[in-house]
């Protein structure tokens, strides 16, 4: 959480020099915006039991094209880069394998987790009310670019604690896709995604797929 705080902290401070620099009426074109969110994971393999909080975070960016001449309601497109994690009780056995199977772990841990990034490009329809209210409706389709695990605890039944780090999970779906929804006052809005899409390829790996619920930042 650390490096996503110095993150966001960073784009909100290029943002704003640009914001500064850009015209009244160009800067209505762009968007910058970050979503921090909590991921409710469906389809658990039996046994898992996930944490109540996994963090993720989005930052995104998007041109506006008006589609009325008030400029209230707009439909927009973009990127952006998406961080999904799972912290469980389990983790995978062997992430290069064929199949991809999470085993509960029965040593003393601290953190098990999965880390799964996506390079996004949102679509969205943005009405403005009063200038102030907004609801954004839209949709994101998703590639997978990264993924890791992260393993805290013993190794062993008398230890001892290590940290493991992987990366390049086998088995991750390439493509995503999903709709999101957004309610706003101003420049801060409640943030929901649904990924119907499972994270590991059908018959692959286990049927998770998150839920994605917070709220979206943008200043800008």
């Amino acid at each position: 959480m650390k490096k996503a705080a110095l993150l966001i902290s960073f784009l909100l401070m290029i943002s704003y020099l640009q914001a500064q620099v850009l015209t009244a009426n160009t800067s209505k074109k762009f968007t910058v915006g970050f979503d921090l969110f909590n991921d409710f994971w469906m389809g658990q393999p039996d046994g898992m039991k996930a944490r109540t909080i996994n963090q993720g975070f989005n930052v995104f960016g998007t041109y506006n094209f008006d589609l009325v001449e008030s400029g209230a309601h707009t439909f927009s497109a973009g990127i952006g880069i998406r961080n999904n994690q799972l912290y469980s009780n389990m983790k995978i056995n062997d992430i290069k394998a064929d199949t991809i199977v999470f085993s509960k772990i029965t040593y003393n841990y601290k953190r098990s987790k999965l880390h799964v990034v996506y390079l996004d490009f949102p679509f969205e329809f943005r009405f403005r009310f009063d200038n102030k209210w907004k609801l954004g409706v839209g949709f994101k389709l998703g590639i997978n670019i990264d993924s890791k695990t992260k393993y805290v605890g013993d190794i062993t039944a008398t230890g001892p604690r290590m940290t493991q780090k992987y990366k390049k999970v086998s088995e991750i779906e390439k493509y995503t896709f999903g709709p999101t929804l957004r309610l706003g006052y101003k420049w801060i809005s409640v943030f929901a995604y649904y990924q119907p899409t499972h994270v590991f390829t059908e018959n692959l790996g286990p049927d998770l797929y998150p839920i994605s619920v917070g709220i979206t930042l943008s200043p800008f």
